[in-house]
């Protein structure tokens, strides 16, 4: 028992793991946070863009 708790409290997988996670969320937050900041500056240029196009093929 002793040996298992030992190679237990040794053991670095789930650190890893769990650092490769936090790494992840926060990656996550950053792009989030960018979506969120530009959406509406992108939404009205994509609009203007297709309101170009729509006057080119005279629709």
């Amino acid at each position: 028992m002793i040996r298992f708790l030992t190679r237990f409290r040794d053991n670095e997988d789930g650190a890893t793991a769990i650092e490769y996670g936090l790494i992840i969320a926060l990656i996550f937050l950053v792009i989030l946070s960018a979506l969120t900041a530009f959406g509406g500056t992108s939404s009205g240029i994509f609009n203007a863009a297709m309101d170009t196009l729509r006057a080119a093929m005279g629709g």
